[in-house]
């Protein structure tokens, strides 16, 4: 629990805070100019240190040296005293745990540059075993070039001595890595430090230079952070160094770390520009969802297609054309890198319809092998009477003949030349003319179950859906009951469910595992704050919908930060509210 430090957005792992000091500090940010040291235990016992609102202190500790056994690390790592002003506690990640403090310090973090592994092992430790709601330092490690990808792990705080240090040596440091002074024919920088000639930039100069560079990096990774792309930020950036593209890869391997903390929703773009992009929780989880919880409810033949560049796929030029071919025969399938494969019912679902990637017209074996398995798994989960692949030859061809080999099955292939070329479409609507249509209707219902099967869990769609009745037009689509009362809405920016009081109530009496917030004796209006939270389903994410309930109040809403961080903060949203009511 903290008092000095809230969180107030999240992208993944990175946050949003403020370090609330008399002069409050938004972080990531750099620290030093408000820290201070109440001294090392090693060389005096203070038992009760001094501090002040103004400043972040770091209460007494012992060096913790690097590389030693765990029980000389325990032995060097007293317990904090108790501070009624902002404090910091050092810990490695043998000795983190919950001291009380708004703060922790990475005793070692100067060892951990250019050491990826232990870089991520140490932070992802770390961060674990202290408070959700609590500010990371790494002091002696940022540098323009590295402080993004930090702050994409979960480190908060900062200070320009690594910096500081490289200028006195005479290195000139950018977000791309460092250049010797001796090696630069001009100042590429536009900062106070660099308006002079090149003849006059000496190593205080160079210094000085660095730590505005730092700053301003981490102007750019906050304002990546509140526009939900830091990762996309990351994955370019970090390339300029190999330790740091590691680090990045080493946390997509961290996937419950990441998971845990990665919205199931949000307006942001993915840019899926390389084989990493493959590997990032949205598209993991979405492949995921989509072979382990979706269940086809059609009895038609599956159709399919390649992607589009504009999303949602119905809305584009291409899939207009397949429509008018298919004419509701076939249950359409889209095949996409980095997503794997789209069921027309999910096709607004996050990521489907977030994700950007370059076209070249060549798919990379990293592509078709990751697609290969997706569409493997889907087809083995889901049985079709036939299947027509209207698929051009490059990539897609070689993709459908390998899950073909490999399950046994037949495919019928369509196109001649390009898909959307006269002669392929009207091989399209040939194979499928004797096929019997399926209604409007059908659509909109098989739609709403598919989401809730994505959204709340396998067979949830039958289970709270049983009576549906769907009213408004695609994608638009209301969720009624028999008797006509209102139980969800799709909401198209996001392709989920958002549920009305009366689908809160059949979620939580259906046999469907219920995200659930537990609360104090209020009624809660507009949000739930972390403080009030008595209790939360583990499996929450945030984004996800929840049901709050309380002595006093049933609620629905949309979850702002995971289950486990709900339990854990003393500050902050938990939930955001749309309906309450008084019991």
């Amino acid at each position: 629990m903290t008092e000095y430090f809230e969180v107030h957005e999240r992208d993944s792992a990175a946050r949003l805070g403020e370090l609330r000091l008399a002069e409050p500090l938004h972080t990531p940010a750099l620290v030093d100019e408000v820290l201070t040291d109440a001294g090392s235990e090693w060389v005096e016992s203070r038992e009760d240190p001094e501090g002040s609102e103004d400043e972040l202190t770091v209460l007494p500790h012992r060096a913790l040296p690097g590389g030693t056994p765990e029980e000389v690390t325990e032995a060097f790592a007293p317990d904090p005293p108790d501070a009624e002003f902002p404090s910091a506690a050092v810990v490695s990640p043998a000795t983190a745990d919950d001291h009380g403090t708004d703060a922790y310090v990475l005793s070692n973090a100067q060892e951990l540059a250019g050491h990826a592994a232990a870089l991520v092992t140490a932070v992802v430790e770390t961060r674990e075993a202290i408070p959700a709601d609590t500010a990371l330092y790494l002091p002696g490690i940022a540098t323009p070039a590295n402080v993004a990808t930090l702050a994409y792990a979960g480190v908060d705080l900062f200070d320009p001595d690594r910096a500081a240090v490289k200028g006195t040596q005479g290195k000139y440091l950018t977000t791309d890595g460092e250049r010797f002074l001796s090696d630069l024919s001009e100042l590429p920088c536009a900062c106070p430090a660099c308006q002079r000639p090149l003849a006059e930039f000496d190593r205080a100069a160079c210094a000085e230079h660095n730590e505005h560079a730092l700053r301003a990096a981490l102007g750019v990774v906050r304002e990546r952070i509140r526009a939900g792309t830091l990762r996309d930020y990351v994955e370019a950036q970090a390339r300029h160094e190999q330790w740091l593209t590691a680090t990045f890869r080493g946390l997509d391997q961290q996937y419950a770390y990441l998971e845990q903390r990665t919205p199931i929703v949000r307006q942001a773009e993915i840019t899926a520009t390389s084989a990493d992009a493959m590997r990032r929780v949205e598209i993991q989880r979405y492949a995921e969802r989509v072979t382990g919880r979706y269940r086809n409810r059609f009895d038609n033949p599956l159709v399919l297609v390649p992607c589009s560049a504009r999303k949602p796929y119905s809305e584009s030029q291409s899939h207009g054309q397949f429509h008018d071919a298919i004419q509701y025969r076939a249950h359409l399938v889209s095949m996409t890198s980095p997503i794997g494969v789209v069921p027309q019912e999910l096709e607004l679902t996050y990521p489907a319809q977030q994700y950007d990637t370059a076209v070249t017209g060549r798919w990379s074996a990293t592509e078709i092998e990751f697609v290969a398995t997706v569409l493997e798994a889907y087809l083995e989960r889901n049985d079709y009477p036939r299947i027509v692949a209207h698929v051009p030859e490059e990539g897609y061809r070689e993709i459908c003949e390998r899950v073909e080999s490999s399950l046994g099955l037949d495919f019928e292939y369509t196109v001649e030349g390009h898909p959307t070329a006269g002669d392929s479409l009207a091989n399209l609507a040939s194979t499928l003319s004797q096929e019997l249509k399926y209604s409007k209707r059908e659509r909109q219902h098989n739609t709403i179950r598919a989401v809730a099967d994505y959204q709340f869990g396998e067979d949830a769609g039958d289970d709270l859906f049983a009576d549906l009745a769907v009213e408004s037009v695609y994608p638009k689509l209301r969720a009624l009951s028999a008797d006509g009362e209102q139980l969800a809405m799709l909401v198209p920016e996001y392709g989920v469910l958002s549920l009305t009081l009366a689908g809160a109530r059949r979620w939580v009496d259906s046999e469907v595992p219920t995200k659930q917030i537990e609360i104090d004796a209020f009624v809660p209006h507009g949000s739930v704050l972390a403080p009030g939270v008595v209790a939360a389903s583990p499996e929450i994410r945030p984004g996800d919908e929840v049901v709050i309930e309380g002595p006093k109040a049933f609620a629905v809403g949309r979850a702002e930060m995971s289950g486990p961080e709900m339990v854990e903060s003393s500050r902050g949203i938990a939930s955001a509210v749309r309906h309450v009511e008084e019991q």
